[in-house]
């Protein structure tokens, strides 16, 4: 039987009731709990050592704040209850690009309201702004924004696209090559990871919204599934925009340059259950479930990749988990891993990256249906 936890503190139940081996999902929760990352506790010094980042000063100038982390932590949620936990999961900590995916929940409120008329439109249309004003720049969908696949082309809040053009993502990458000049393609041709260019969306929804994204977040998101009121999404020092005579904040869509959101594992779940369950909470429609299909649909030249979520086509990402799994990953590393069919939400932070694979089979490996 599903259900959906009450605000305020979760309940647990027997994982043999939620369809669990309880020896296996031990098993699991002991070694997310002994395979700490190697960042440091001091997150600012991990932003300079992450060899991914790969940059010289200027560009890799701090803009936002920082928090030390804390320890691993964790929670596995089956048929919406908790049937293990680890860790301080209601602790707010920083959670990188993590954040990216709350960004196209985002984007699936502003579908709903009609504030964008369809993903294949150019934000240009809605959004009269000198930083699309370039023939290159106006062809940008707000599809190209979400897939990571617009080549726009420019500065923001200080730090140049080119930052993180050549940047390559997942195990083993190198990016010896990240920060140097490539030829830009037309937009929706190319696939690439780009802070820079999210940081655009984020402002683009900004001037959609005309209020502040993390009071959207709040309002449509999660006031309605009982999240806690721990949790903030914090801009650069130099992210403002004015809009309707009102200074805002633009956010960032992860912690790059610092800032970003910072968020307890409990309410990570909260928003992972919503998505596992097409949208809906508690009998009521939160997020179009169409809509949200359509966010998490695979991109064209990525499969890997849909829009601002990874997903597990072929075992990509995690050949552990089932490749019906999506997930919103960050820095450090931090990880919601949905898998609709299965009614499972598993939150696990600061779990070391190259060993969240051995995770993630372990923790299947317990499913027993």
């Amino acid at each position: 039987m599903s259900s959906f936890p009450d605000r305020g503190p979760w309940s647990d139940a027997a994982p043999e009731t939620l369809g669990f081996d309880p020896a296996g999902l031990e098993r699991a929760v002991r070694f997310a709990e002994s395979a700490e990352t190697l960042w440091p506790v001091d997150l600012a010094a991990g932003l300079s050592a992450d060899p991914e980042m790969n940059e010289a000063p200027p560009w890799n100038e701090v803009l936002g704040p920082t928090r030390p982390r804390g320890g691993p932590n964790g929670r596995v949620v089956r048929r919406g209850q908790v049937a293990a936990r680890w860790g301080d999961t209601t602790r707010a900590d920083m959670t990188f690009s993590v954040a990216k995916s709350y960004l196209a929940l985002l984007a699936v409120v502003a579908l709903q309201r009609g504030l964008i008329p369809g993903l294949d439109r150019r934000v240009a249309e809605t959004v009269p702004h000198p930083l699309l004003e370039s023939a290159h720049n106006a062809a940008i969908t707000w599809r190209h924004l979400l897939q990571q696949t617009s080549e726009w082309e420019g500065t923001l809040w200080g730090k140049p696209d080119l930052v993180d053009r050549n940047r390559r993502v997942g195990p083993g990458s190198d990016n010896t090559r990240k920060g140097t000049h490539r030829d830009l393609e037309p937009p929706g041709t190319f696939w690439e990871y780009n802070d820079v260019r999210v940081n655009l969306l984020s402002l683009m929804l900004l001037h959609v919204f005309r209020r502040p994204l993390p009071e959207v977040l709040a309002e449509a998101v999660m006031v309605p599934i009982g999240a806690s009121d721990t949790w903030e999404w914090l801009a650069y020092r130099n992210a403002f925009a004015e809009i309707d005579g009102r200074r805002m904040p633009s956010v960032p869509g992860g912690a790059h340059w610092g800032g970003g959101l910072f968020i307890a594992s409990e309410d990570h779940a909260r928003v992972g259950l919503m998505v596992a369950r097409q949208g809906r909470w508690d009998g009521r429609d939160v997020l179009d479930a169409g809509t949200l299909r359509e966010i998490l649909a695979p991109c064209p030249i990525n499969p890997e990749y849909g829009c601002l979520w990874w997903r597990n086509a072929g075992g990509a990402w995690l050949p552990g988990a089932p490749e019906t799994s999506v997930f919103a990953m960050g820095a450090g590393r931090s990880l919601v891993w949905v898998d609709g069919p299965l009614d499972l939400v598993v939150v696990v932070r600061w779990i070391a990256a190259a060993r969240t694979d051995e995770f993630a089979g372990l923790l299947t490996a317990a499913v027993r249906g």
